[in-house]
């Protein structure tokens, strides 16, 4: 299955060849079961030296993947949710994928600078100089 390739988007299609998948033995919890079968699933992706991703793409995965990307431009994924194979393999996929649509994600449009509206400006003042009358009236008075 790292032979198939992992489709992301309609302009991102990660090539079989450049997912390495190696499996070892889960920790936790399971019996026998865990101390017999490789079930974990360590995936790797070079995602700097990836020719399917754009510069972009390359430079948001670099911040979204944290600590999951090594120097040299590695992510890994580990997988050890479920007890097969199998289903282990699949959660890194999608982990994968998930984490690459997120970096191929359009950037927020930009915010647009806008005026107070004129009601809000006199709600503002109002507020404030009832706030600074209230404040007035606790000062101590003078007798004269």
């Amino acid at each position: 299955m790292a032979s198939d390739p992992l489709y992301i988007n309609q302009s991102i299609t990660i090539a079989g060849w450049e997912l390495v998948e190696q499996f070892v033995r889960a920790s936790g919890p399971g019996g026998q079961n865990v101390n017999k079968v490789s079930s974990a699933v360590q995936l790797r992706f070079d995602a700097r030296s990836s020719p399917a991703l754009p510069d972009r793409v390359k430079n948001n995965l670099t911040r979204l993947a944290g600590q999951r990307m090594t120097k040299d431009g590695v992510i890994i994924i580990e997988a050890e949710r479920f007890r097969t194979q199998d289903r282990n393999r699949a959660d890194a996929r999608d982990r994968l994928k998930d984490l690459i649509e997120r970096a191929a994600a359009p950037p927020p449009p930009r915010r647009r600078k806008t005026k107070p509206t004129k009601g809000s400006v006199e709600r503002r003042l109002k507020a404030k100089s009832s706030r600074s009358g209230l404040k007035k009236l606790r000062s101590t008075v003078d007798r004269e």
